[in-house]
């Protein structure tokens, strides 16, 4: 006897608009350009200063260059009014202003994809609201908020549809952070690493983005959150690489100056892990203790300790109780990143 699967619906066509040309979106662009789906143009390209509107369409390929072209915008004319609903806002930025917009633009009938960790990962109560906005066919696509694009909150939300309950997460969120530790003993001045990474495009410009934690931070209550431990943002402690000289300098050349600050305390540290056969490692972790954010000497077996610049997520649960579900890949960069905000604009039927 045969058995034909029904047939699936065609995609509705979806206008796109982008928020926030820098890396990742760049590198949307790219795969745009790569991958065209012509039920899914482009039609709105902003950063914050600019905005290009084309009704009939932009080209990918030259939306960037066009955008540096276009009239200047005062931030106004976030409602969108260009878009129907229906249509499609990917924010690939990490602007506060545009992660305030979430709930607004769902309110208006568009769906939204988002890098910006600032959305789930701002107030609880925006949190919630997105999540009781995001129903009825609006979607709110979130898998490159944490992970770029690892399965890990698509992980959480089916274990927890399937019964289980999570009774603790850790992580190694950060891969600007596990590349600054791989493979660092103190031996060698921490400073340098981080300039290394700087020139390589591992780590933001200003590495304080990346040494105070608050990324991770963010990352943090997100994965809590579709755990089902609805957190406040100071429901997490947060310990910072930097010292308060180093947070208060005033410019680029200041932070480099003063990264050498980092030095001796991280040196010592890393030497006394060696000393007892462990490893440094900046983890995130959500246990029946809390939820914190900070540098921890863990045991090499420790399914956190490998190498590499990847992502790594060990939860525990019901389910995995003596053993952790562990997930592990690549989880920063502006390709993957991109990868998981086109995985999401695909899912949007």
């Amino acid at each position: 006897m045969s058995t034909f699967a029904e047939p699936r619906p065609a995609p509705v066509p979806r206008r796109l608009a982008l928020l926030g040309v820098g890396t990742v979106g760049r590198a949307l662009l790219a795969r745009l350009q790569a991958e065209p789906d012509p039920r899914r143009p482009l039609c709105l390209v902003a950063n914050s200063r600019r905005r290009l509107h084309a009704p009939q369409g932009l080209d990918p390929a030259q939306a960037a260059a066009a955008l540096a072209g276009a009239p200047a915008h005062d931030g106004s004319g976030l409602l969108l009014p260009q878009l129907q609903p229906g249509d499609i806002v990917v924010d690939a930025s990490a602007s506060a202003t545009l992660a305030a917009w979430h709930p607004r633009w769902l309110r208006q009938g568009l769906h939204v994809v988002s890098a910006n960790k600032l959305g789930l990962g701002g107030p609880l109560l925006r949190h919630h609201e997105i999540r009781a906005l995001a129903t009825g066919g609006l979607h709110y696509g979130d898998a490159a908020t944490v992970g770029a694009g690892l399965p890990l909150l698509r992980s959480l939300r089916e274990l927890r549809a399937g019964g289980d309950r999570i009774r603790a997460v850790a992580g190694v969120l950060s891969g600007t952070l596990a590349w600054l530790f791989d493979g660092y003993d103190g031996g060698a001045a921490f400073s340098d690493k981080v300039r290394a990474a700087v020139a390589r495009g591992y780590a933001e410009p200003d590495p304080r983005v990346d040494l105070s934690g608050e990324d991770v931070r963010r990352k943090l209550l997100i994965l809590a959150r579709t755990a089902g431990f609805p957190l406040e943002h100071s429901e997490v402690q947060v310990e910072s690489l930097l010292g308060d000289a180093l947070r208060e300098a005033p410019d680029a050349a200041a932070v480099d100056g003063l990264l050498p600050t980092l030095d001796a305390t991280l040196s010592e540290r890393a030497c006394q892990a060696a000393r007892a056969g462990r490893v440094l490692r900046y983890v995130a972790r959500l246990d029946e203790g809390g939820a914190r954010v900070g540098l921890e000497a863990l045991a090499a077996n420790d399914p956190l300790a490998g190498g590499g610049c990847d992502n790594r997520l060990a939860i525990w649960s019901s389910r995995y109780d003596e053993r952790p579900l562990v997930i592990q890949g690549p989880g920063a960069g502006a390709a993957v990143t991109a990868a998981a905000l086109l995985d999401d604009l695909r899912r949007i039927p």
